[in-house]
C-alpha cells in the first residue's frame, strides 16, 4: 500500500500550491468580502489546464488522474473556496457526465471547449420544491418535431449567472417516473432560457448562485445527453464523482484552518507565553490535525476507486460525509483558538468558517450520504444501484 503521490500528482500540487501563494491569497479576503465573481483567477485556472484536468487530452483537457484533481481541489481551497469551487462544478458536474454519457458530436462541440475553458458550465438539478429527493422534479421536456421544449425553475445553480450552457434535468415523460427523467445539454443564448435571482449567501461568496427558469426553451433533440429516460442514472452518477469533489473542497477549508491555528498559536501571547503552549490549544491541534488527516485518505481512497473503474459509491459517501463535517469542527477550533480575533473579517478563518458550512449541505446532505452509506451495508453491492436509485 503506498501513501505517497506519484510525481505527476507532486507537480499538480507544487504548480497549484505557487499559484496561490502567488495570485490567489493576496486578493482572497477582498474580492469575497466584496463578493466579486474571480473571472481572470478562473482564466488562470484555464491556462494552467485546471479547468479540464481530468478531461482527456483529445478533447482539450489535461489527461491527469482523478487525484490530480483532489490534490489540486485541496490546494486552491486552502486559499479560497469560492475559486474552488468553480473548479469542481467544471469538472465534476459538467465535464465528466459529457465525457462519460456524450455523443461523439457533443464531446467536440462541448467538451473540448469547456476543457479548456473557453466556456463555462453548469449543473441544473435542484428545484425549488426538489432537493434531496432528486427524483421529484417538475421542469418538463416535451417533444416537439426533431426537438424538445422545456418549462420549469432550477435553483442553487452554481455558476448559472456566468456559464455559457447547463446540465438541464426534466421530465419526458411523467408515467415513469425516475426511469422519466432525461438530461439536456442547453446552451444559454437558447431562447427561453433566462437567469433569474441571485443568492445572496453566507458563504462562498464570490461563487455565483443563480436560479434558471426555461420558459418555451427549444432545445434541439441532439443535445439529449445519454438516451431518453437516462437522465436520472446520469445525475446518480455525476453525483457520485461530484461528491468527491466537495470532500476535496472540505479538506482544503480544513486544512487551511489548521495552518492559520498553528501560525497563530505560537505568535500569540497570553499569559507569558505562546498560547501554542498550553494543553488545551495543543488538544484542538490534534484533533485537527487527526481528523484531517482521516478525511484525506478516504477522499484518497474514493478517487483512486474511481480512476480504477470500481465501484465508489459508498467510499465516495464517506468521504463527503467525513471530509465536510471535520471540516466544519476544524472551522470551529480556528475561531475558538484566534478567539476574538477570529470573530473578525480580518482572518481568513472567519471566512473558512463560513465556508465550510455549505460542504456538509450542497451535492448531497449529511443525511443523505449516511443513508447511502447505510443502504450499501445493508443490501450489499449486488443491489446496490437499484436500492440507490430508490432511497430519493
Amino acid at each position: 500500500m503506498d501513501f505517497e503521490l506519484g510525481e505527476e500528482q507532486q507537480m499538480v500540487r507544487e504548480t497549484t500550491r505557487a499559484f496561490v501563494e502567488r495570485e490567489v491569497k493576496p486578493v482572497a479576503s477582498r474580492l469575497d468580502r466584496e463578493a466579486i465573481y474571480p473571472s481572470e483567477l478562473v482564466k488562470r485556472l484555464s491556462e494552467l489546464g485546471l479547468m479540464g484536468i481530468v478531461v482527456p487530452q483529445e478533447f482539450g483537457g489535461s489527461g491527469m488522474d482523478l487525484l490530480s484533481c483532489v490534490v489540486a481541489m485541496e490546494e486552491i481551497s486552502k486559499a479560497w473556496a469560492s475559486l474552488a469551487v468553480a473548479m469542481s462544478v467544471q469538472n465534476s458536474l459538467v465535464c465528466a457526465p459529457i465525457a462519460r454519457f456524450g455523443s461523439a458530436a457533443q464531446k467536440k462541440k462541448y467538451l473540448s471547449s469547456l476543457a479548456r475553458g473557453e466556456r463555462l458550465g453548469c449543473y441544473a438539478l435542484t428545484e425549488p420544491g426538489s432537493g434531496s429527493d432528486a427524483g421529484s422534479i417538475q421542469t418538463r421536456a416535451k417533444r416537439v418535431d426533431d426537438d424538445f421544449v422545456l418549462n420549469g425553475n432550477k435553483i442553487f445553480t452554481t455558476n448559472g449567472n456566468r456559464a455559457d450552457l447547463a446540465i438541464v434535468y426534466a421530465v419526458t415523460d411523467p408515467a415513469k417516473g425516475k426511469k422519466g427523467i432525461s438530461a439536456f445539454i442547453v446552451e444559454k443564448n437558447s431562447p427561453g432560457f433566462v437567469v433569474g435571482k441571485l443568492e445572496d449567501k453566507l458563504g462562498l461568496r464570490s461563487s455565483d448562485t443563480a436560479s434558471l427558469l426555461f420558459e418555451d426553451c427549444r432545445v434541439p433533440g441532439e443535445n439529449l445527453l445519454g438516451t431518453e429516460g437516462e437522465g436520472f442514472t446520469i445525475a446518480l452518477v455525476t453525483l457520485d464523482g461530484g461528491r468527491i469533489g466537495i470532500a476535496a473542497q472540505a479538506l482544503g477549508i480544513a486544512q487551511g484552518c489548521l495552518e492559520e491555528s498553528v501560525a497563530y498559536a505560537q505568535q500569540r501571547r497570553q499569559f507569558g507565553r505562546a498560547i501554542a503552549e498550553f494543553e488545551a490549544i495543543q488538544w484542538m491541534l490534534a484533533d485537527m490535525a487527526t481528523e484531517i488527516d482521516a478525511a484525506r485518505l478516504l477522499t484518497y481512497r474514493a478517487a483512486w476507486l474511481a480512476e480504477q473503474g470500481r465501484t465508489f459509491t459508498k467510499e465516495a459517501a464517506m468521504a463527503k460525509l467525513f471530509a465536510s463535517e471535520a471540516a466544519n469542527r476544524a472551522a470551529y477550533k480556528a475561531i475558538q483558538i484566534f478567539g476574538g480575533y477570529g470573530y473578525t473579517k480580518e482572518f481568513a478563518v472567519e471566512r473558512f468558517f463560513r465556508d465550510a458550512r455549505i460542504t456538509t449541505i450542497y451535492e448531497g446532505t449529511s443525511e443523505i450520504q449516511r443513508l447511502v452509506i447505510a443502504r450499501r451495508l445493508i443490501h450489499g453491492e449486488e443491489i446496490a444501484h437499484e436500492v440507490h436509485e430508490e432511497m430519493f
